[in-house]
């Protein structure tokens, strides 16, 4: 590395240390990464996909046999009936807000089981006075059940909310967002859901799946999930998708969400893919390794900033429910380094530095370090983190370990440098 990289051979000494604290850890994760790409390629081959389904469609996209294949593909790898996959989703929040929309109605009410959901989806759900456009301004109620002192979903308060009213929708968030409480592994979804089904046995529970998809050998679609949903630039469309989301689940639910996306009556049988369809398959039978190389890249960090003496969660020996690895700094100032640090790293735009700015749907300012090939694909290595206590950069993504690796030193010589770390 020295030989591309003014790294200090100190900071190299604990590099080694790092990686030989992570040999058991990414054994685990090549048997997870191996399980879900053999799932994958099982699914490709059982739906006959063909040099045919590669191309694109225009206009309406009447029978794009490639858009319809792809998601009968994409339903078989996580365990779903059914799935709408386009790459007219614009994030990840405009696919969860299809999923919300698709399927709640005036007057009903969402019981989010995991607090208060991600900054983006304030605006969607109506909460602290958005309203325009939103659920609430559609007569939609929100409620939430906080969690418990330990930051895991309050399993007791749960039941006693599904037991008194009833909720259309019992929402959760797999993914911890900006906050440290632990991301949900695929075993804590399925005790969610049983609550849910035993004790409200017709209130759909939807799933933000957003960073979590091939983390483990099963989705939330296998456990109880009525519906998930995620991002194609976060971990399911392996560094390849441009753009695009998709929602999973039962078929009905999924032409629900059809209607919502385009309009009543049409639903999911118009679309044109518009000669994306080949990056969408590449980027689905990439994603089991590429999220395999983004886990070992956040394993890696625990491991390196523990030995640095900061705090990282989730501990880098770990079972992982997403990709996400948050590092506590402390102060602005060690942040704004880890970030700056980072960003000298990345394969796109590293000469640039990143300041905090107001970044639309956040209400505090927000520091990111993303030098993607896609612009916002966390499944590139990225660290963001908004300004405030504790201070944490949640870092993510990592198209392969070894440059994730030099990423991840390169925020540490950023710290160094700025001597807000010594060795």
């Amino acid at each position: 590395m020295q030989d591309f990289f003014n790294i200090n051979p100190s900071l190299l000494c604990l590099d080694r240390e790092a990686r030989k604290l992570c040999k058991e850890p990414f054994e685990e994760i090549e048997k997870i990464t191996m399980h879900n790409q053999h799932k994958v390629l099982s699914a490709f081959i059982n739906n006959g996909v063909s040099e045919a389904h590669l191309g694109g469609s225009t206009g309406y996209g009447y029978d794009d046999r490639g858009r319809d294949t792809l998601e009968k593909v994409f339903a078989e790898s996580v365990g779903a009936e059914d799935s709408l996959i386009r790459h007219n989703f614009v994030s990840g929040t405009h696919t969860l807000s299809v999923m919300l929309f698709g399927v709640l109605r005036p007057g009903d009410t969402v019981l989010c089981l995991t607090g208060r959901p991600y900054d983006t989806l304030i605006g969607v759900l109506g909460i602290d006075g958005h309203s325009d456009g939103s659920l609430k301004d559609f007569g939609i109620h929100y409620e939430q059940v906080e969690l418990d002192k330990n930051g895991e979903p309050d399993q007791q308060e749960i039941r006693k909310r599904l037991s008194e009213k009833s909720y259309k929708v019992a929402y959760i968030q797999r993914s911890r967002g900006y906050s440290l409480r632990p991301s949900l592994t695929v075993q804590k979804i399925k005790e969610l859901c049983d609550i849910v089904k035993s004790v409200s046995p017709n209130t759909l529970i939807l799933v933000d799946n957003c960073y979590g998809e091939f983390v483990d050998k099963i989705e939330p679609t296998s456990v109880g999930a009525d519906l998930v949903a995620g991002s194609l630039i976060k971990n399911p469309g392996g560094g390849i998708a441009r753009t695009g989301g998709y929602i999973a689940g039962k078929h009905d639910l999924i032409e629900s969400c059809g209607y919502r996306l385009t309009c009543a009556g049409v639903g999911r049988e118009v679309g044109a893919s518009l000669g994306v369809n080949r990056e969408l398959y590449m980027g689905l039978f990439a994603a089991p390794h590429t999220v395999g190389e983004a886990l070992k890249t956040a394993t890696y960090a625990g491991a390196l900033f523990g030995l640095l003496g900061f705090e990282s969660t989730p501990a880098y020996n770990a079972k992982r429910a997403d990709i996400i690895e948050s590092v506590l700094l402390g102060t602005e100032e060690a942040l704004i380094a880890f970030c700056q640090g980072m960003q000298k790293g990345a394969p796109v735009d590293s000469f640039v530095t990143p300041e905090p700015w107001d970044m639309p749907g956040y209400d505090d300012k927000v520091i990111m370090a993303a030098g993607a090939f896609t612009l916002g694909a966390s499944i590139e290595l990225s660290a963001d983190a908004p300004l405030r206590e504790p201070y944490a950069a949640w870092l993510q993504g990592g198209l392969n370990f070894h440059s994730g690796q030099a990423g991840v030193l390169l925020a540490a010589q950023s710290m160094l440098e700025k001597g807000i770390i010594k060795l």
